[in-house]
């Protein structure tokens, strides 16, 4: 693409993206709106990571920490890209060109959204292999198998986003215009769509096709265990093994759920922007939908502590209040099993 080619397409986006000093307004506002909800994730991502270290989670539970670890790095680095934009920083020099490559192009961000929603791919995998093939997930599911998801998650975020935003990605007269320089618009209507169906209907149509098999196979155990109920160790035990699984199932699938309807309107939005030459990344639509879908980072630390009973007790331990009932729930729940198994 030559020099005049990118400044023709660098002036096109600047006329779309700027009609009025209202719509410039409204476009600092949503920025200003994506920092504030960026610190809300941060910090409430920041208080579950405490908490699954505090109740030990984080060793059982390797995944989901993983998963949280990427939310919270995805809110951390929203606030520091958009502060950042909030600068409106003059680009210039090798400098001015990193800076637009790996911050202001967001690719950092995107980087660690698109690693999030693989590991939660994983998590559902996860939880489908250990729920409907038990026996056989204890040979597949080994930790080094856990931390090669981990890796897989970071590695496909990472090179995704570098082979897109290189690219596409330019400064012109002092300015960042990311996505916008497309070596024919049939290129990018092809990666509009590649990218919608990839990271989002394909992805929920997992997520339902496995969590539905997994809730059939939930009640199919119950079933069974409810028909051969025996007081004794054994069946105390799988009791309480069982319902911790379902508990840790139903948050993952609330995630999930939240996911899908968060992400929907950044999805819906980035398929038009490849569709239609009109839109770019620097329309106020863009924060209003990148808004939305990061509510769904903000809103998953509340998920986790309301439907995780050990993130719950370390979080009600916080509150000086709450410190006593949940002590005391914790010892009823002690005897009771304790109570339990001493029948038998």
């Amino acid at each position: 693409m030559t020099t005049e080619t990118v400044a023709d397409v660098a002036g096109t986006a600047a006329n779309h993206v700027s009609p009025s000093s209202s719509a410039r307004g409204m476009e600092f506002y949503f920025q200003c709106a994506v920092v504030v909800i960026g610190l809300v994730g941060t910090a409430a991502n920041a208080l579950i990571l405490y908490a699954m270290v505090a109740s030990k989670q984080h060793k059982k539970q390797l995944l989901i920490f993983h998963q949280n670890v990427l939310d919270f790095a995805s809110s951390l680095l929203l606030v520091i890209t958009y502060s950042l934009k909030l600068c409106s920083i003059y680009l210039t020099g090798l400098g001015g060109y990193w800076f637009c490559q790996l911050i202001l192009s967001e690719n950092f961000i995107w980087c660690t959204i698109l690693a999030s929603k693989a590991n939660l791919l994983f998590v559902t995998v996860e939880r489908y292999l250990k729920v409907v093939y038990h026996a056989w997930s204890k040979k597949i599911l080994r930790n080094w198998v856990i931390y090669s998801a981990m890796a897989v998650a970071w590695i496909s975020g990472i090179v995704h986003l570098f082979a897109l935003t290189f690219p596409t990605t330019a400064v012109v007269d002092g300015v960042c215009y990311a996505y916008v320089f497309w070596k024919s618009r049939e290129s990018q209507r092809g990666y509009g769509i590649f990218y919608f169906l990839s990271f989002y209907v394909i992805l929920l149509i997992i997520f339902i096709v496995c969590y539905w098999r997994i809730l059939i196979a939930i009640r199919r155990q119950a079933s069974v265990m409810a028909g051969h109920a025996v007081d004794g160790p054994s069946t105390a035990q799988g009791a309480i093994s069982q319902q911790i699984q379902s508990n840790v199932i139903k948050t993952m699938i609330v995630v999930s759920a939240f996911f899908a309807v968060s992400d929907l309107p950044m999805h819906i939005y980035y398929l038009l922007l490849n569709i239609n030459a009109n839109l770019t990344l620097l329309d106020s639509g863009y924060y209003a939908a990148l808004f939305i879908s990061f509510v769904y980072f903000c809103s998953n630390p509340f998920i986790y502590a309301i439907k995780f009973d050990p993130v719950k007790r370390v979080l009600l331990r916080l509150i000086p209040c709450k410190k006593n009932a949940v002590q005391l729930v914790e010892s009823v729940e002690i005897t009771a099993n304790r109570s339990g198994l001493s029948r038998n």
